[in-house]
């Protein structure tokens, strides 16, 4: 597997490009904002996997990203935006 590091994905800093096969707490984070938006990942494993490049696909589409399944900037300051004020779910890390 892949680990992740080097660059952020925005020009500005903030959190890296992760896509199938990176493995970090910056997947984990992925997952775990993507599973309290409804959208499953099979689990909170920090494994960026199948299940978990499917569910960025679908979120991408609805929200009008393209949805190549690959979190870079764009994806990451929507995926952040849309969970702010969402709450505590049954897959919120604390």
């Amino acid at each position: 597997m892949i680990s992740v590091s080097g660059r952020p994905a925005c020009s500005t800093g903030g959190y890296p490009l992760i896509k199938r096969g990176s493995v970090s707490n910056y997947v984990l984070i992925a997952q775990d904002d993507l599973n309290t938006l409804g959208y499953s990942t099979g689990g909170l494993d920090g494994i960026f996997g199948s299940r978990t490049q499917s569910a960025v696909r679908s979120y991408q589409a609805k929200v009008g990203l393209s949805a190549d399944g690959i979190v870079g900037c764009n994806t990451w300051r929507s995926l952040q935006e849309a969970v702010v004020g969402t709450g505590a779910t049954s897959t919120t890390i604390n």
